[in-house]
């Protein structure tokens, strides 16, 4: 999978920061230290770069909480609501040749509109704005790090365990308004065994069994990433730094607001590169450097208010 097709992905999913509950969760990842590569465009063998190498802990954090929520008779809320997200990424590389982005930051809010149309339809619309820049530094933040963003989606109830949608979202990543397709897929399966497949925010599927009401276990495969937006040699570019692990992921139910949730597996694909910061430059052929496979765990802490 190119890294300008996940880069995209974590674009368009900017403005979808929302929750049917007041929630605030805490989460800090490890990728473990591999190989940098380069895969050439065509049929042809990956390039390991010399003796470059990393690794990176990444710490994020999330709030939503409705502003206004009403069910209707299908249980389907009509909401409005608001949702804070962010992330700090610590990149460690070793032996590189030219500079990496050592550090990301991504700071992330957005209000958010739920509404039902019929028996069959929901429309889901977003707006939002971000901040991503490449250092922790608030004095070093400028016009250039922060992006506008805005989605519309129309969702399909097709049954009780599947939803699915389609539409457009709108960010500004590349200096000026641009329109993505943007994707939505829920499908769910409850009871002791659950599998469920969001396509909502990044990638989330997990199949997984209660043991009981406090303790569940899941096999999952996740994808996210953060951007950073930057100038280099006076030229405005992106550094991306996506992931796409897999694990099992245990989660216990500390108490009834509370949840504990780990993860350990591996990191499968972790692009991380510089592309320009224009049409071409993102869907460029020659911008697919990786880290190789890796250790990956998680461990977090989700609470709900409501």
């Amino acid at each position: 999978m190119k890294s300008t097709t996940l880069f995209l992905i974590t674009l368009v999913t900017l403005g979808y920061l929302e929750g049917k509950a007041q929630q605030l969760s805490f989460r800090t990842e490890y990728l473990g230290n591999s190989g940098y590569y380069y895969l050439p465009p065509g049929e042809k063998p990956r390039e390991k770069i010399g003796d470059a190498k990393g690794s990176a802990m990444v710490y994020q954090a999330g709030f939503s909480m409705p502003l206004y929520l009403k069910l209707n008779e299908n249980n389907r809320p009509t909401a409005w609501g608001i949702g804070f997200g962010g992330a700090y990424v610590s990149l460690k590389s070793q032996n590189f040749s030219q500079h990496m982005v050592s550090e990301i930051m991504n700071l992330q809010l957005g209000v958010y509109h739920l509404r039902p149309l019929n028996e069959r339809w929901s429309l889901r619309a977003s707006a939002g704005m971000g901040i991503f820049t490449p250092s922790a530094n608030f004095s070093k933040i400028s016009f250039k790090n922060v992006l506008g963003s805005g989605g519309l989606v129309f969702i399909r109830h097709l049954n009780p365990s599947l939803d699915i949608g389609g539409g457009v979202a709108i960010n500004s990543s590349l200096g000026y308004p641009m329109v993505f397709p943007a994707v939505y897929v829920n499908w769910r399966h409850k009871g002791k065994f659950d599998v469920n497949i969001e396509l909502v925010e990044g990638l989330d599927v997990a199949a997984g069994y209660s043991f009981n009401e406090r303790l569940r276990l899941s096999y999952a495969l996740e994808m996210n990433g953060q951007v950073a937006l930057l100038e280099k040699d006076g030229k405005a570019i992106i550094f991306s730094h996506q992931y796409i692990v897999t694990g099992f992921r245990p989660e216990v139910k500390l108490s009834n607001r509370l949840s504990l949730i780990g993860m350990a597996g591996l990191n499968l694909y972790r692009p991380a590169a510089y592309s320009d910061r224009t049409l071409k430059g993102v869907f460029a052929g020659d911008n697919d450097y990786h880290f190789s496979v890796s250790p990956y765990a998680s461990i977090g802490l989700k609470m709900k208010f409501k």
